[in-house]
């Protein structure tokens, strides 16, 4: 029993890891990219202008946490932040909502990728054998967990992207209680996981967005 188990868990890590992996480091890459556009280096010159994975691991939330969820079916976690000073860029409070939505922006593009090559795979395969079925199985996650990193990111509360967008927006002082609030942001992200309120509430946009991407890949 054990030794299937296992089995399986290996085949899950098989599929996962690459498109999860890409999922989580060119979001984080797409915020440094962003970031250097609009007049701040500091990711480019700490190395963080880059796709190479090494360069954006946390050994937590890029190693454990998806070994760990993908035991339990569906892997996920997070890569180390980028740093951005944004009294750098140009317009800071603008710059701040564009280096925000870079990383989401980049989940989108790469969910319609996944969906693209799984168009492709599912148009030109002559059977479904075990490479072609791994193939698949590879694509339709990807396209799931960038649908889910591009979402949950967005959500409204500091310091995920859509805190930051938030932020961008608001007055000073509203801003103020938002950057009271974000060194808690990532422990109420996860209470309300945890009790499935923010799961009943992303996951129908997230399957949206999915749907979103296959269609627009002729799928």
């Amino acid at each position: 029993m054990l030794e299937s188990q296992l089995a399986e868990f290996i085949q899950r890590v098989a599929v996962y890891a690459i498109p999860a992996i890409f999922a989580i480091t060119l979001h984080e890459a797409a915020h440094a990219w962003m970031a250097r556009r609009l007049g701040d280096r500091t990711a480019e010159m700490l190395g963080r202008l880059t796709a190479n994975p090494l360069k954006h691991i946390d050994p937590l939330g890029t190693i454990i946490v998806p070994l760990l969820s993908a035991w339990g079916g569906m892997m996920f976690g997070w890569a180390k932040p980028v740093p951005v000073n944004f009294r750098n860029l140009r317009n800071p409070k603008k710059g701040m909502v564009a280096v925000a939505l870079a990383g989401p922006g980049a989940n989108l593009l790469m969910a319609y990728a996944w969906a693209l090559w799984l168009s492709l795979i599912l148009k030109f395969s002559s059977g479904m054998g075990p490479t072609m079925v791994f193939l698949v199985e590879m694509a339709k996650f990807g396209i799931l967990i960038n649908a889910l990193l591009m979402i949950l990111n967005l959500f409204p509360v500091p310091p995920l992207d859509g805190g930051r967008v938030l932020r961008g927006y608001v007055s000073e002082s509203i801003g103020r209680i938002l950057d009271s609030v974000e060194p808690f942001g990532i422990i109420i992200v996860f209470g309300l996981l945890w009790v499935g309120v923010l799961w009943d509430l992303l996951f129908p946009i997230v399957i949206a967005v999915r749907q979103l991407v296959l269609f627009l890949a002729g799928l």
